[in-house]
This record gives structure tokens, C-alpha cells and sequence, in this order.
């Protein structure tokens, strides 16, 4: 893994987290984006050579709107940047690890991505990121 890509919350209403954080950051978010099939609209912040990424679920059924049902507003996921997202599926599958699907899928931020299930992972969702260099 390169490096932490960004850290995802998960949030209620992204236009008061968005103000929330413009005021933290000192600084406004440089994109906002809707992910259809993981029903979430997304907003970014840079901060130095990371990102946070703001998560609001679109609907009921979303895994972000189960977060929130669950545990709240909060910390939802880290992602680490990785060259080879295959390559490091197979790596970490065969560590022990248990991905949450099969193959790599088509993330906000155009980024291929994959998720480490929490329970194989002390807990954290872990997220896996590569630059998807074949735009959809």
C-alpha cells in the first residue's frame, strides 16, 4: 500500500458537513460526486496530500444510511492508494484477509475499489483505491 488515500465519514446532511468542514479546514471541498450503485453522494477536502471524503446515503438500503442506523455520524472507512488493486486483493485474500467483493468496482474520485471486511481487519473497514485509468 502507498499511502492513506483518504478517510471516509459518513454523514446526514452533506450541506451542513460541508459547511462544518470549510470552517475546520479553512478551505471549501473541490468536488462533490454521486456513486449511483453504492447509493452515497460524496464530497472531497483536501488536506496536504490526503483527502477526506464526506458520505451521505441517497437511500434507505445504502451501506451508508446502515452505518449511520447503526453507530452514527463518523468515522466510516480508511483507504490506502495501491498500484495493482488485483494484485492486492489476491495478496491480502491469501493473508487471510476477507474482501467484500470479488473484484474491483468503480468508486467515487475515479478510482477502481475494493473493501476489506471490518471483522478480518481489527474493526476498521479498510477501502483499496487505484486510479482508474480507463474513465467510465
Amino acid at each position: 500500500m502507498d499511502k492513506i488515500e483518504h478517510i471516509g465519514i459518513a454523514v446526514k446532511d452533506l450541506d451542513v458537513s460541508n459547511k462544518l468542514y470549510e470552517k475546520l479546514l479553512g478551505k471549501p471541498h473541490y468536488k462533490m460526486e454521486e456513486v449511483l450503485s453504492e447509493g452515497v453522494k460524496t464530497s472531497f477536502f483536501e488536506v496536504g496530500p490526503n483527502k477526506i471524503e464526506l458520505l451521505e446515503a441517497t437511500n434507505a438500503d445504502s451501506p451508508i444510511a446502515k452505518f449511520i442506523e447503526k453507530k452514527g455520524e463518523g468515522v466510516h472507512h480508511i483507504a490506502f492508494a495501491v498500484e495493482n488493486i488485483e494484485a492486492e486483493m489476491a495478496r491480502l485474500k491469501k493473508e487471510g484477509f476477507t474482501l467484500l467483493s470479488e473484484e474491483p468496482r468503480q468508486g467515487a474520485d475515479n478510482k477502481l475499489v475494493a473493501f476489506i471486511h471490518p471483522k478480518t481487519a481489527g474493526g476498521v473497514l479498510v477501502e483499496l483505491c487505484q486510479e482508474n485509468n480507463n474513465k467510465p
